[in-house]
């Protein structure tokens, strides 16, 4: 997503300049180049070495440094080559000093000649954020034309709850990447989505589930909100951090998605059910713990509710319904009957024999099957990237609706 992008990452003196470690290597991962700049007090908090490790590249801290001769105008070049400066954390002080030009540190400086866009992510106590003083501040940087992500509710290091926390990276890096890449091809459109798997529970310990991660479900919520649809996610249990700027609705059993899509159904423009759902449940649950005992144990399992047929049975003539089919062997032709039988649109087919697809994996590989018979395959890729496949081709067809 960002290939050879070049990005400045600013830190300040902020306990949340701790988060910065994991903004880098995830600014890597994603393919971008970056420069780290620190001011003095950020060092206290993180040392030097570790952010330069990661980045790749020498931190830089003040103007002049020593043993440099004619590096004095790093400043210049890096703030006329690069293609986006983020400073997270910013504190109260400097988001002051940037308001009103000062310019005492490599950042400072840097932030004064940039020509590229500048990103601030404020991070401090909630009363210092909510100070006239630095509001008014922060009215004068987007005056510049500066970007503002807003700080999150939570605990903070004073003790207190409130808004002040510095966003979590992954929320950080996904704020870049929809700047720089401002594609909004699904603006008016309502995606309703279901994600990673159902738990249907044996007893108060016990559960049947299946190795669903989520990862797919979450990318393409990623993708379709930073297209511009609005998106309310329906989530299974999973380990991942709750996507930002979008509804979300926590559910456990496949009863409960269910019921979450029925309710939400009759407001989406699409759906896009990439939940592995449980197919079966205990048909009774056990009040308490189930001891061991020297006999086998035998559990009789009913059916859960079907949601995608549901969803089927109810869907609008406008409303497009995408289906996800989970494959161990003649993906295809399983995914086809799927298709026809739950009253579809198209079925994203995923087969578990092909190496890297599937649960578990960074990657998938899929195929999506039409209605109309047609048949679109996305070769083996990043899970981020197989979503944005996925919306790209849905684009055309709810643009036809």
């Amino acid at each position: 997503m960002l290939h050879d992008v070049f990005i400045l990452l600013g830190v300040t003196g902020s306990i949340a300049a701790y988060k910065s470690a994991e903004l880098v290597r995830l600014l890597r991962k994603a393919g971008a180049r970056v420069q780290v700049l620190m001011t003095p007090d950020a060092t206290r908090f993180v040392p030097p070495l570790t952010l330069g490790t990661l980045a790749e590249s020498e931190v830089l801290t003040t103007v002049f440094p020593e043993n440099e001769a004619g590096s004095w105008t790093k400043h210049i070049t890096l703030g006329l080559s690069a293609d986006l400066l983020v400073i997270a954390p910013a504190t109260a002080q400097t988001i002051a000093k940037l308001a009103h030009g000062f310019c005492d540190s490599m950042l400072t400086a840097t932030a004064l000649a940039a020509r590229c866009p500048v990103m601030v992510c404020p991070a401090m106590d909630h009363d210092m954020y909510e100070h006239p003083a630095t509001r008014r501040n922060l009215e004068i940087l987007r005056g510049y034309g500066y970007t503002i992500i807003e700080p999150e509710h939570g605990a903070l290091a004073s003790g207190l709850v409130g808004k002040g926390r510095l966003p979590e990276p992954v929320h950080i890096l996904e704020a870049i990447q929809a700047f720089l890449h401002p594609e909004k091809p699904l603006v008016g459109e309502h995606l309703l989505l279901t994600a990673g798997p159902t738990r249907e529970a044996i007893d108060p310990v016990r559960y049947i589930s299946n190795h669903s991660t989520g990862t797919m479900g979450y990318a393409l919520a990623r993708t379709a909100r930073d297209w511009g649809a609005e998106v309310t996610l329906v989530t299974g249990p999973v380990a991942l951090p709750r996507p930002a700027g979008m509804r979300v609705v926590e559910v456990t059993s496949a009863e409960e998605m269910n019921q979450a899509v029925q309710a939400h159904l009759p407001v989406a423009t699409f759906m896009v059910a990439a939940a592995a759902v449980a197919d079966y449940a205990p048909a009774t649950v056990s009040v308490q713990k189930i001891k061991k005992k020297d006999e086998d144990l035998h559990l009789a399992l009913r059916k859960t509710p079907d949601i995608l047929y549901n969803a089927g049975l109810k869907k609008q003539p406008d409303q497009i319904l995408v289906g996800f089919a989970l494959e161990t062997n003649d993906a295809e032709t399983h995914a086809e009957r799927k298709l026809l039988r739950k009253n579809l649109d198209f079925i994203v087919v995923n087969d578990l024999s092909i190496p890297g697809a599937g649960f578990g994996t960074d990657t998938n590989q899929v195929v999506i099957l039409g209605r109309d018979g047609c048949r679109h395959e996305l070769p083996l890729a990043d899970k981020q990237s197989i979503a944005a496949g996925v919306l790209r081709f849905l684009v055309p067809f709810l643009g036809r609706r």
